[in-house]
């Protein structure tokens, strides 16, 4: 067998380096995913683009006065650039470690949370307390929490795994963190972190094994909980009765003024949209345009095309999340599978929220489209959970390969 290597290492096709060099190198590029590394730069990239075009022009208006047309695209171009170093950073990182971090990050995730309710700490905008405020970054914990709840729920569910089927030891431990998240997210408030975060800790659970019953009647109380949270809040209740009627007079230019606008710009786009740039909506018709309504934008410039290309894009990445963690649950690693789904679940749950709201299928409400909309906090964490997803992956193929991860 030796000597049939010999001739391999002896002769390459670039006469630079011997073939066998040449064998290893091609073998190291299978080593990672990279489809799903360049459809996340894809996405980002494209959502860079789409910032500078819906922001363009906002500092022309009061509020932004001072700002200049490239402000956010230079500053979401710094984000990508921080979250592709991040994301290179956290890939090195073994996922047994993750697993044995995960309960102590959780926890100083929970600090966080409270901290940003201390006056003097944290920074609110539009009448909303979510950030802590660092100069250069301002960082919000709800978008930390989102990737440490599926390393804790996917931890919990392989620790607690013969009690799954139990509700005291079983379900209740988990109900109660996430009670407490929910407690103080809702102090914030932040209803659509706290909405994404419970069907992340649901989804685990159930792919975990958690008695059916059990989760169908936690499922219906939590359907509940949410309804009296909006049922007893009177300006979430108009939000509701807005979104179902926004073209009515009362509504159109107050609860649904964002939503008219995002159904405007949409019947703008028609098939192919209007061009790259020549949004009409963005020039100070749709609020927070280069954030929670980035896809109205996209659909009004690039149509439905441009919408539909965005979807597949996520629909990729859930269905290779999916994949990824069925593989690595076969090869009995139960932690690194649950944790593959569970960033599945995270970024498929955000990206139809947005999506959803963007088009009127759901109720208004502030979530960013995942590694597309302006903002350093969202664009890195999103970039981090994927660069996991991504080490799952690597490490699977080291298995399957006869090694060790």
């Amino acid at each position: 067998m030796r000597q049939l290597l010999l001739p391999l290492q002896r002769w390459s096709p670039f006469g630079a380096a011997p073939a066998s060099t040449n064998l290893v190198s091609r073998s190291k590029m299978m080593d990672y995913d990279q489809p799903l590394v360049w459809v996340t730069i894809i996405l980002m990239l494209f959502g860079m683009v789409m910032v500078y075009s819906a922001s363009i022009s906002l500092p022309d208006s009061p509020k932004y006065a001072n700002y200049k047309n490239s402000h956010f695209l230079v500053r979401q171009a710094i984000f990508v650039v921080v979250a592709l170093i991040a994301g290179a950073l956290v890939f090195r990182v073994p996922i047994v470690v993750w697993q044995k971090y995960a309960p102590y990050l959780f926890v100083a995730t929970l600090v966080l949370l409270v901290a940003v309710l201390i006056p003097g700490l944290g920074k609110g905008v539009n009448g909303a307390k979510r950030w802590l405020s660092f100069k250069v970054l301002n960082l919000q914990p709800s978008e930390l929490m989102k990737l440490f709840m599926v390393l804790y729920a996917a931890d919990y569910t392989v620790r607690k795994q013969e009690y799954m089927h139990k509700l005291t030891k079983g379900f209740v431990p988990m109900l109660a963190a996430v009670g407490i998240v929910g407690l103080l997210l809702l102090l914030e408030p932040d209803l659509g972190a706290f909405g994404v975060i419970v069907c992340i800790a649901m989804g685990i659970l159930f792919l975990g094994g958690i008695n059916g019953v059990w989760f169908g009647g936690i499922a219906a109380t939590l359907i509940g909980i949410f309804t009296s949270v909006i049922l007893l809040s009177p300006w979430r209740r108009e939000r509701i009765f807005a979104y179902l009627s926004p073209f009515d007079e009362d509504h159109a230019l107050g609860k649904a003024y964002q939503l008219t606008h995002s159904l405007i710009a949409f019947g703008r786009g028609e098939l192919f949209g209007v061009g790259l740039g020549a949004s009409v909506q963005k020039l100070h018709y749709l609020p927070e345009a280069h954030t929670d309504f980035l896809l109205a934008v996209i659909g009004e410039e690039l149509g439905f095309v441009g919408v539909m290309a965005v979807v597949l894009l996520f629909y990729w990445l859930l269905k290779r999340a999916f994949e990824i963690g069925r593989q690595a649950i076969a090869l009995d690693q139960t932690f690194a599978g649950l944790l593959a789904k569970g960033i599945g679940i995270w970024i498929g749950v955000q990206a139809f929220i947005n999506m959803g709201v963007n088009l009127g299928l759901l109720p208004t409400k502030g979530l960013t489209l995942p590694l597309m909309s302006y903002g350093g906090s969202g664009v890195m964490i999103n970039c981090v959970g994927l660069a996991i997803l991504l080490r799952v992956d690597y490490e699977n193929r080291v298995l399957m390969r006869g090694g060790r991860a």
